[in-house]
């Protein structure tokens, strides 16, 4: 065994010990350390102040009780949390989720991934994540407003324009983050720029809604010119039906890009005379506006709808943006088989290990999340300045800056992870992504 695997074998039990019972953060934590403790072998200085090991430690992790009524006068009661995970560069930032899978393995894989995500970008934002195991599907809107306003009513806390940023996720949208700024409002009588992805009436900031799915196609192109190629004719199969998936299928298509297909929790539908306009403007309102299944797609264009998902289509391209380990092991090799050449990743951390050893074994173009869906939060802070300043930016400067700021990430991954002429994406990402945290925790000694 080399020096670097019993290293990093190590460093892993450690977390496994520390944190059992965590499988996403566990994986999470090994894909970064994957690339890391390589790195810093002949890095002493890292080793010596212990620096990976106190960056998967979070600052802190809140835990609340949510009660709240619904329509029918019954008491409900869920779990709320926080994870703040690392300030060092600038106040936590990082998405709400609500939804019936959120546990603290999944939020505190999602706070160590936004510390890395947020650097990347070059704004000053710390990593943090939060949310509930509360289903605001088949909630009406005053239940939905009622567990908001209680979750607000303890997490506003530990929350602050220069402490704690929060911002939308999985089942946190324009509704749930206006009742909860609403409340943050009321309990502190600050109008304060402390959520992202707020109204454009009340400090929000014009291509929020775009951003993840745009840089989620801006990575992708950036990998494509770099390798001398480009999203012209390409097919391009996408998971997903919501916001990131929905503008990552219209940024594509502007880019001469042909999409296949795209998916819910039902299956998927192949659409191989492609996704145009018309057809994408029709998806918007069957799933974010009817809240209707995908199937209802293939049945109004003659499409086909298969259960599953989308990775046995033939495609050059692969956008997964639907949720986090939707690619195993062997997706990836179908995917490989029909010829993918290039995979960015729209979700979190949504391929599985065995699936990111295919993809790096056969040396095909692969941005990480923390890379490729970087574009939204770069927003979000963006709109954190606005707030700042009490200005807002008109929509060409905004659609400059994301593009800027998708080509500074790709660079700056390609610096780090270039080796014999390839870049290794992944391992670029995670050392850049480090360096940058790391080094502001060596200046602030041991705290």
């Amino acid at each position: 065994m080399s020096v670097r695997t019993d290293s990093l074998d190590r460093f892993i039990e450690g977390v496994k010990k520390r944190n059992p019972g965590e499988p996403e953060f566990h994986q999470a934590v090994y894909e970064v350390a994957a690339s890391i403790v390589p790195y810093i072998q002949d890095k002493p200085v890292y080793q010596e102040m212990q620096i990976l090991e106190r960056m998967a430690e979070p600052d802190r992790a809140v835990i609340f009780r949510v009660c709240w009524e619904d329509d029918n006068g019954n008491i409900r009661v869920n779990r709320g949390y926080r994870v703040q995970f690392n300030n060092s560069i600038g106040p936590y930032k990082g998405g709400i989720r609500f939804h019936p899978t959120v546990t603290l393995s999944v939020l505190k894989f999602l706070g160590f991934e936004q510390t890395f995500k947020n650097s990347l970008t070059g704004l000053p934002m710390g990593g943090g994540k939060g949310g509930s195991d509360f289903n605001p599907k088949g909630k009406s809107n005053g239940e939905v407003m009622r567990f908001c306003q209680s979750f607000m009513t303890e997490l506003h806390r530990h929350i602050g324009e220069d402490t704690d940023v929060p911002a939308g996720d999985i089942g946190v949208g324009a509704r749930e983050i206006g009742y909860m700024f609403g409340q943050y409002k009321r309990l502190t009588n600050d109008f304060v720029g402390v959520l992202t992805g707020k109204g454009l009436e009340f400090g929000g900031s014009l291509i929020r809604t775009e951003a993840t799915g745009y840089g989620t196609v801006y990575m992708l192109d950036n990998m494509l010119q770099h390798a001398k190629n480009g999203m012209d004719g390409k097919k391009v199969a996408i998971s997903g039906s919501g916001n990131v998936a929905t503008y990552a299928a219209e940024k594509a298509r502007q880019l001469g890009a042909t999409v296949l297909t795209m998916s819910d929790s039902s299956g998927y539908i192949h659409d191989p005379n492609g996704i145009d306009e018309d057809k994408l403007a029709y998806m918007v309102d069957l799933k974010q506006v009817r809240r209707g299944r995908i199937k209802e797609y293939a049945d109004e264009f003659g499409a086909e709808f298969h259960e599953g998902r989308p990775w046995n289509v033939p495609c050059d391209v692969a956008l997964p943006c639907a949720t986090q380990n939707e690619i195993n092991g062997d997706d990836a090799a179908a995917l490989l088989k029909n010829g993918c050449m290039a995979v960015s990743e729209g979700a979190n951390m949504p391929t599985e290990l065995a699936g990111i050893h295919a993809f790096q074994d056969a040396g095909i173009l692969y941005a990480p999340s923390k890379a490729a869906n970087a574009g939204g939060v770069a927003v979000s802070g963006l709109e954190m300045s606005q707030n700042s300043a009490r200005i807002s930016w008109k929509e060409d400067e905004l659609q400059n800056l994301l593009r800027n700021i998708m080509t500074d990430i790709h660079d700056n991954c390609a610096e780090y992870g270039t080796q014999g002429g390839k870049v290794d994406y992944l391992a670029g990402a995670n050392i850049a992504g480090f360096v940058k945290v790391a080094d502001a925790m060596l200046a602030y000694g041991v705290v």
